[in-house]
């Protein structure tokens, strides 16, 4: 928090936009200290309260009208993408098309407060085809929420917030590094289970190959195809035979399921 407070008193306001537009592009630079910064410098009149409040709202507009419009024009491939550089790429596909189906777009109003789903909903919004003036007001409202939220909670706890950032220089180099030690250890925990889930995945796959083998001998092969409707809608082939069931409902067939020698799950 003190080194927030120190670059927006040296930098000022086009830090504010900055920062947050390329938070949103995907950096891995977290606006929510300087939001929080920000809105502590605004109660102690050290900024300018809608110049403050309004830069960081612009910012993150301005970004995700990027993303809407590459979502748009390339489809769900930067869904692809984006999930590919998350740390849950595993997951993050289905999560975020999940979400996205079950809210609409009403979702663009809370995305930013959701882990995952912040980076994914302006081009899942372009890939669905949302009409872009529907979509502006959305996530305009959406961006003001979000950013307002965290700006406000640092106007009312200035006080609180200008004693957190004494302390943290009183402890100087220290606070760095139990910082950085922390999200080592985090992205750490996050890729050993990545590692595991990729080898449990290799044991368990089946290759193109052995399937039509299988096929081919006429062998009780159950074939599902799990793919989200976006995914479906972008490659609309499918294995010959298999039958499209969607994952949440998955549970619900496994007696049926059940009954066959052996049941193959693909997805994307």
């Amino acid at each position: 928090m003190s080194g927030s407070i120190q670059f927006l008193l040296r930098y000022g306001y086009l830090l504010l936009f900055g920062w947050v537009f390329f938070e949103q592009l995907g950096l891995p630079i977290p606006s929510i200290p300087l939001l929080l910064a920000a809105g502590a410098l605004a109660g102690m009149q050290k900024m300018n309260f809608g110049a403050a409040i309004s830069l960081p709202i612009l910012g993150a507009a301005c970004a995700d009208m990027i993303w809407y419009e590459l979502g748009r024009r390339k489809g769900i491939r930067v869904l692809h993408f984006l999930c590919k550089v998350s740390l849950e790429p595993d997951s993050c596909v289905r999560l975020t098309e999940n979400a996205f189906e079950k809210y609409g777009a009403n979702s663009l109003l809370v995305s930013k407060f959701i882990p995952g789903f912040g980076a994914v909903a302006a081009p899942l919004a372009g890939i669905f085809r949302m009409r872009f003036a529907r979509f502006f007001w959305l996530d305009l409202a959406g961006t003001a929420i979000w950013s307002g939220t965290f700006f406000t909670l640092g106007y009312i706890f200035k006080d609180a917030i200008e004693r957190v950032a004494a302390d943290a220089r009183s402890l100087g180099a220290g606070l760095g590094i139990l910082l950085a030690a922390a999200l080592v250890a985090y992205l750490g925990l996050k890729y050993e289970r990545r590692r595991r889930f990729i080898r449990q995945l290799f044991i368990d796959r089946i290759t193109p190959k052995e399937l039509k083998e299988k096929i081919d001998a006429g062998e009780n092969v159950v074939i599902v195809d799990l793919r989200g409707s976006m995914d479906f809608e972008a490659e609309p082939e499918t294995i010959p035979g298999a039958r499209r069931i969607n994952s949440k409902d998955l549970d619900a067939a496994k007696e049926e399921l059940s009954k066959a020698l052996e049941v193959v799950l693909y997805c994307t």
